[in-house]
C-alpha cells in the first residue's frame, strides 16, 4: 500500500498546483529516475517472493538451487552500475534531481554530494560571477561562523545547543523540499556553497557594467559591488561601495549580462599596477581606473590607444609606440567633451588627474575578443557629451 502511494504522489501534486507543460516533463524526468531505485528495491523483492513460492509449489528438487540465485541476484542495485555509467546518470541530473535523488539511500546521498558532481553546476551556472574574491569570500564566512559555533560551546550546554539545534536543523534540509537527513550537509561543501547562492543566503564580490540601471554617468563602465541573487526573478541585487559621505547605493533586477567576476585581484580604493604600458600601440583596447575624487572608489573605463596629435595615423610610419606618452581615448563622448581623451606616462605612470577631471589610475590591456564584444554591446545609442 505505501507502495502505491509513493506511485501516484507525483500526479497527485502535478494536479494540486499549475505548472508549465516543459517543468513538468523535466520534473517528471528527474522524480522517475531519482524514485528508481526505490522501486526497483520493491519489484526486486516482490518478484524473488513470487519466484520463490512458485519453485515451493512445484516441489521439483532443484528448487533450492533456484531459490539461493535469486538471492544472489537480489543484491544487485543501481549502485552495481559501473562508476562511468553511474557518474554520467549522475550528471545529467539538475541540481533540484541530485538533492531528491541524495534522499534514496547513503551511498547516493554521499555520491551526489560530492564537490565532483557539484563542480560542473558550479561553473555552468555561476562561473561567469565568481572570481577568487568570492571564493575568499565563502571561505570567510565559514570562518566566522565556526568560530560562531565554538563560542556558544564555550557558553555551555545550553547555549550551544540553542546555536547549534537551528543550523542542523536547517542544514540537514537540502535546499529544495527534500526530507530532513541524519547527516547534515557539510557547509564548506561546493553543494553548500552553490545553495546558499541559489537561494540568495550569500553576498559575493562581483563587478556590475554601467551600474545603477545605465546612468549616463556611469555609461561604458564596471564597478565593483557585493550581489545577491535572486531565484524569483532571475536576476541580482547590487550594494556598490560608498562614494565619500553618502549611503551605500544599491541596485536591484540587475540582469546577467551586466555582471562579471572581477579580472584582476585589485579592490576599489586600490591602484592596479599596470604590466602592459610597454607593450600598447594604437587600436589596443583598454580598461582603465578612473574615480572622480581621492575618496570615491575606483571603477573601471572602457577606451581605446589612440594616436598621438603629431603622429600622420598611418601604420607605415606611425611611431606612437616609441613615444614615452599614451593617448587614450574615449570614443562614447563627442569629440570636443573634457572626458574624450586623455594621455598618460608609459614608464611612470600611477596616479594622475586632478579634482575636476577625476583620476586615472591604472591600465589593463584587453586581449579577450569577448571582454571586448561584451563591451561593445553596451555601448551607448547616443553619444555622450
Amino acid at each position: 500500500m505505501l507502495f502505491l502511494i509513493i506511485s501516484f504522489l507525483p500526479f497527485i501534486l502535478i494536479l494540486s498546483k499549475p505548472f508549465p507543460l516543459k517543468s513538468i516533463s523535466l520534473w517528471l524526468s528527474e522524480m522517475f529516475l531519482c524514485l528508481g531505485a526505490h522501486w526497483f528495491k520493491e519489484f526486486k523483492l516482490i518478484g524473488s517472493q513470487s519466484f520463490g513460492l512458485s519453485i515451493k509449489m512445484s516441489g521439483k528438487k532443484k528448487s533450492g538451487a533456484r531459490v539461493e540465485n535469486v538471492e544472489e541476484s537480489g543484491e544487485v542495485s543501481v549502485l552495481d552500475l559501473p562508476e562511468l555509467v553511474l557518474d554520467s546518470i549522475l550528471g545529467k541530473l539538475s541540481p533540484a534531481g541530485l538533492s531528491t535523488m541524495a534522499g534514496v539511500c547513503r551511498s547516493l546521498r554521499e555520491r551526489c554530494r560530492s564537490d565532483h558532481v557539484w563542480e560542473m553546476h558550479m561553473k555552468r551556472k555561476w562561473g561567469r560571477v565568481i572570481g577568487a574574491a568570492a571564493h575568499r569570500e565563502w571561505q570567510a564566512y565559514l570562518a566566522l561562523k565556526n568560530e560562531s559555533l565554538s563560542k556558544a560551546k564555550d557558553q555551555g550546554f545550553l547555549g550551544s545547543l540553542s546555536c547549534l539545534w537551528p543550523l542542523c536543523w536547517v542544514k540537514s534540509r537540502f535546499e529544495f523540499g527534500a526530507k530532513p537527513l541524519m547527516n547534515p550537509l557539510p557547509d564548506d561543501s561546493i553543494m553548500s556553497w552553490y545553495l546558499s547562492i541559489e537561494k540568495g543566503k550569500f553576498w559575493f564580490p562581483a563587478q556590475v557594467y554601467n551600474r545603477e540601471h545605465g546612468h549616463v554617468g556611469f555609461m561604458l563602465s564596471c564597478y565593483d559591488a557585493q550581489v545577491c541573487y535572486d531565484c524569483h526573478t532571475d536576476t541580482f541585487t547590487a550594494r556598490y561601495p560608498p562614494h565619500g559621505r553618502r549611503t551605500i547605493p544599491s541596485e536591484g533586477g540587475v540582469q546577467w549580462e551586466r555582471l562579471r567576476a572581477p579580472p584582476v585581484d585589485t579592490s576599489a580604493h586600490e591602484l592596479h599596477i599596470s604590466d602592459c604600458l610597454n607593450e600598447l600601440r594604437p587600436g589596443d583596447h583598454i580598461e582603465i581606473q578612473w574615480r572622480r575624487n581621492k575618496e570615491f572608489p575606483y571603477g573601471w573605463w572602457y577606451g581605446v590607444v589612440g594616436h598621438l596629435e603629431s603622429c600622420n595615423q598611418t601604420d607605415n610610419h606611425c611611431q606612437c609606440h616609441n613615444s614615452d606618452t599614451i593617448t587614450l581615448e574615449f570614443n562614447q563622448y563627442s569629440a570636443d567633451s573634457r572626458w574624450r581623451r586623455t594621455i598618460i606616462d608609459r614608464n611612470n605612470h600611477l596616479e594622475e588627474g586632478n579634482e575636476t577631471e577625476g583620476f586615472y589610475g591604472g591600465v589593463r590591456k584587453l586581449n579577450s575578443k569577448d571582454e571586448i564584444a561584451i563591451w561593445k554591446q553596451l555601448w551607448p545609442p547616443e553619444v555622450l557629451e
